[in-house]
């Protein structure tokens, strides 16, 4: 869903703050006793609590970050036979991919898109864009909508969650080693942490974790053909099938998705040289070719 760049930058500010104000009121010293050298075992505690608390307090905002971004209308009490169909066709796949009820939403654009979001899979939130909605047989409505449950019931958010708050550890870890290193090799510090240290640490910070997102990106696009067979098990293989190919025949208009949001969405972006490696998701005949020779 939809939304790595923006779980990435929330996570990445939090830690980043989170750093700033340990840093000033002197909490968190990974200092010997001497105070020249770095105490590795207490940085890599510190570093793997704070890691952590990044990556699950982004992933507790996800949904309201999500209902602020996107607007989904949430379906309370459906307005029409389309809306009606819809919440039966999400309330059967979650009975039978065993998770509680997600809500289901419309939000406004006209390109076709969905998405899943929420940090508990028995809270989650499945939308659908109107366009997708108007332009779409059935069948590939039905296919997508279990494409997101399938994000819900594999565990995707949780598992983001997890795989974020280890690279935040070792951005944590490794920015603060260099920020000790260039405080006493170019400032000369030679007890404490100075103002070298500081500086050089949330440079590095910001550096080395928009570099270690490589890693979420890749596993973003592992996922994607776990929660494809999931539409086509949920759903229907042809419907899925049928619904990616649409989707490549819509691929030259722009994704209603803004990047922040398009992890978990049916489809993202094209990319092309060292961009591929920020890409969500793999590419659409990829996966249709991986629905095509799964077996049933």
């Amino acid at each position: 869903m939809t939304r790595v760049i923006l779980f990435l930058a929330t996570n990445l500010a939090i830690i980043v703050v989170a750093g700033i104000v340990m840093n000033l009121l002197g909490v968190g010293s990974f200092l010997d006793e001497s105070g020249t050298q770095l105490n590795l075992q207490a940085l890599l505690v510190f570093c793997f609590i704070f890691g952590m608390a990044g990556s699950f307090i982004s992933l507790l905002l996800s949904k309201k970050i999500v209902q602020w971004t996107m607007k989904p209308r949430i379906i309370d009490k459906p307005r029409n036979s389309t809306e009606e169909w819809l919440v039966r066709t999400v309330e059967s796949q979650a009975r039978e991919a065993g998770i509680g009820m997600p809500e289901v939403g419309i939000f406004p654009a006209q390109q076709a898109n969905a998405f899943a979001t929420g940090w508990n899979r028995n809270k989650a939130l499945v939308a659908v864009s109107d366009g997708m909605l108007q332009r779409f047989d059935r069948s590939e409505v039905e296919a997508v909508m279990a494409h997101e449950v399938g994000h819900v019931a594999n565990g995707d958010m949780i598992t983001l969650a997890l795989i974020q708050g280890v690279v935040n550890t070792f951005v944590m870890f490794f920015a603060r080693i260099i920020g000790f290193t260039v405080d006493k090799v170019v400032f000369r510090n030679e007890r404490g942490l100075g103002i070298g240290y500081f500086i050089t640490t949330i440079i590095a910070e910001i550096f080395l974790a928009i570099l270690a997102s490589t890693i979420v990106f890749w596993f973003s696009r592992r996922r994607e053909f776990r929660a494809d067979e999931a539409g086509a098990r949920l759903g229907s293989r042809q419907g899925m099938i049928g619904a990616l190919e649409r989707l490549k025949r819509e691929s030259q208009m722009p994704s209603p998705l803004p990047e922040s949001m398009q992890a978990f969405g049916i489809t993202g972006g094209k990319k092309s040289g060292w961009k591929k490696f920020f890409m969500t998701h793999p590419p659409l005949d990829e996966r249709i070719a991986a629905l095509q020779n799964m077996s049933d």
